[in-house]
């Protein structure tokens, strides 16, 4: 154990999932039997190939917790976790800033490029509701055992982190013991959702609307140029389960989102179906992206109408649109020795919405090149805050009815080289048979209210599709 980080990886054929944990054990089992004590963190991941597994139904089958699930948009990136070989994680009220700060002082201890799965609040200033209790400022995870599908190869690993001082042979023995209590089997019964009681917003309607006219009387006065305004919807279901059935159960398998899945304790989770990308960093190498202005295919024709051509045309989206273009620019370039954002605004077409999306590169500069620096810049964008961002986050506190926890908070995975991370919108906290889900309308000069309200209903419609589902 002379080294800070060794990775075991079994070469062969996948094997059958039974036979892969099986395998797995006895990998453990020979390092066991050599372990010793360290002079520094040490770091060891056992790996090996295993047979198509469907990892959202793995995990459905496990009872160990906490609990994560990762799919990037070109779904060629997907990440099943369960247990905690170590995290990362910080509960403290204050700014953001300083949240960004501690995750990277502590990344700069951890091996380049081990990944590490989590998120943040969305505002760490502000004091959080009851349902988002289980979730700290921020929480990101190194897994005990994980099942992960990169470019369509499927790989379980496990990770045994030790630290100076603690007893080796008593942290192997806790792995094989997460080992033996993984289920192994692939059934696929999974269940209808509960019938929902009862339904409830915040704010209702009227209030929204009331809401919307201050802020429009605002823009009138020229003190804000945009701001997101959000709701909640509160479902009431007849008995509780587990969340993760709204991941099992998402019909929309080819749609352009991101999913994401965190359960810090059994029937207690976060999870967002989301189209927007915070960034992506390699080195210094970012990719972000402006995504703003929506519409309803629902809403035109019958559902007939084009929804992208629709968008295109609308003064009122590409003004909205031209808000988070121009605002994300100025805000990368004092970070950024090199920014390249599209002129071409694009439609990106999901199941029910279009969004008027426009992809940007960048540069980061030598000092920039870490993932606090860029978390400071970008995030909130003003796709989920408003311009000017410091005005919009005031005014956020002020006018909503609630507190937003990690929705559209930055989620997704880090390491010291690279990450990348979603913003945590069309998504919901749940804690039994309570689920409260968010979604929010971007609000400029011109914006009718009701418009608008009906904007956030079609934004959580795909959620509330899973709940009509019989079988």
């Amino acid at each position: 154990m002379n080294k800070p980080t060794d990775i075991i990886e079994q070469v062969s054929e996948p094997l059958p999932m039974k036979k892969a944990l099986s395998t797995l054990q006895k990998m453990v089992l020979d390092h066991a039997n050599a372990a010793g004590s360290v002079s520094e963190p040490y770091l060891q991941t056992f790996s090996i190939a295993v047979s198509s597994t469907d990892p959202l139904l793995w995990l459905h089958n496990q009872d160990l917790y906490p609990k994560f699930f990762w799919s990037n948009r070109k779904k060629d990136d997907l990440v099943a976790g369960i247990g905690t070989a170590d995290v990362i994680e910080y509960d403290k009220t204050g700014p953001n800033n300083v949240s960004f700060d501690i995750l990277q002082k502590e990344l700069c201890k951890k091996n380049p490029g081990t990944r590490y799965f989590g998120g943040f609040c969305f505002n760490n200033e502000q004091k959080q509701d009851e349902q988002w209790r289980a979730f700290k400022s921020f929480t990101f995870v190194l897994p005990d055992i994980q099942l992960s599908v990169t470019d369509g190869t499927h790989t379980l690993s496990c990770h045994l982190m030790i630290e100076p001082g603690e007893n080796s042979e008593v942290r192997y023995r806790r792995l094989l013991e997460t080992i033996a209590k993984i289920n192994s089997s692939t059934l696929r019964d999974i269940p209808p959702l509960p019938e929902i009681n009862s339904r409830s917003f915040s704010p209702d309607k009227k209030q929204w609307i009331k809401t919307c006219n201050q802020i429009l009387q605002r823009f009138q006065e020229g003190l804000m140029g945009k701001i997101i305004l959000a709701r909640q919807t509160l479902l009431e279901f007849n008995r509780g389960f587990s969340p993760l059935l709204f991941l099992l159960r998402y019909p929309f398998s080819e749609s352009s989102t991101y999913r994401y899945y965190f359960e810090p304790e059994k029937n207690t989770a976060f999870f967002s179906f989301t189209p927007e990308r915070l960034y992506r960093r390699k080195n210094n190498e970012l990719l972000t992206e402006a995504l703003a202005g929506t519409c309803s295919r629902e809403t035109i024709d019958n559902g007939n109408g084009d929804a992208c051509q629709q968008l295109l045309n609308s003064e009122k989206d590409i003004r909205e649109h031209k808000f988070v273009k121009d605002t994300i620019v100025r805000e990368l370039e004092p970070i950024c020795s090199d920014i390249d954002m599209e002129e071409r605004v694009r439609a990106l077409q999901l199941n029910r919405l279009a969004h008027l999306y426009t992809q940007c590169r960048a540069e980061l500069k030598p000092e920039a090149s870490n993932d606090s620096a860029v978390l400071k810049t970008l995030h909130p964008t003003p796709a989920v805050g408003g311009v000017p961002k410091t005005k919009a986050l005031e005014q956020i506190i002020q006018l909503e009815p609630f507190s937003r926890g990690w929705y559209a908070g930055p989620v997704g995975w880090i390491s010291r080289n690279s990450a990348e991370f979603a913003v945590g919108i069309r998504s919901a906290v749940a804690k039994e048979n309570m689920f409260y889900l968010y979604s929010g309308a971007g609000l400029v000069r011109g914006s009718n209210p009701e418009s608008e309200w009906e904007e956030v209903d079609q934004k959580i419609a795909d959620i509330l599709a899973i709940t009509r589902q019989k079988r």
